[in-house]
């Protein structure tokens, strides 16, 4: 019986090998506070646009229920006026977070910079 040989291709595992050990590469200090930066930044624009979808449609409630009547301010616009300041006071507690992470960020830098 003859046997029979099997010429092999070319071996691709020393590029994949390659490939697989830059990507297993460690992060540096700057890699994961970017990356943790963008997952908050991500965070709080996916809150904010929760937050006023909330507002909108508790406006159109508001409408629903309590329609406009006569001249003056009214309790329907008591009510939405102080669903937007509520709305105004979470933006502005989001910013007062994201700043205060960039700052802890920033000083974890530099700390992590001064020790090298």
């Amino acid at each position: 019986m003859a046997e029979t040989t099997r010429k092999r291709g070319p071996a691709k595992a020393p590029a994949t090998r390659r490939s697989r050990a830059a990507a297993r590469k460690p992060k540096t200090a700057v890699d994961r506070t970017t990356e943790l930066s963008e997952e908050v930044l991500d965070s709080v624009e996916k809150t904010q646009r929760a937050a006023i979808e909330a507002v909108r449609k508790f406006i159109d409630t508001v409408d629903q229920a309590l329609p406009a009547v006569g001249e003056g301010p009214s309790r329907r616009q008591e009510i939405i006026d102080s669903a937007m300041d509520m709305a105004d006071r979470l933006v502005h507690t989001q910013y007062d977070f994201i700043r205060k992470v960039i700052d802890s960020a920033g000083k974890s830098l530099n700390r992590s910079g001064e020790a090298k």
